[in-house]
């Protein structure tokens, strides 16, 4: 049975490493591990000890889940420890940054 799941159409897996990585901004590195034909996209975002977006990060047109993989995440109000899950609606925003470094995984549900 496990040869039949992993012989279905559409079932994929990516490598965090084989991923290749795209600056944002200082300190601030993405890496996108997978986008689906209706514009979903899942990523691994890695920010380094003392980061911080520039600007605010507007969810258009759809909303950001985050999962909090490593270090703690601030969204500009309240750190976040490895291990949390957040939720963005559309329309929503904030300002990412890391006083000790973190790594999160971020999924767009929609394009």
């Amino acid at each position: 049975m496990h040869a039949e799941i992993l012989d279905q159409e559409g079932y994929t897996s990516s490598f965090l490493d084989d991923a290749p990585a795209r600056q944002l901004f200082p300190g601030i590195q993405l890496r996108t591990l997978w986008q689906g034909a209706n514009g979903a996209t899942a990523h691994v975002v890695q920010l380094e000890a003392g980061a911080t977006w520039e600007g605010r990060d507007v969810h258009e047109p759809g909303p950001e889940e985050v999962y909090v993989v490593s270090g703690v995440f601030n969204d500009g109000a309240r750190d976040y420890p490895a291990g949390t899950f957040l939720h963005a609606p559309a329309g929503s925003w904030h300002v990412p940054s890391s006083s000790t470094g973190c790594t999160l995984f971020i999924f767009y549900p929609e394009g």
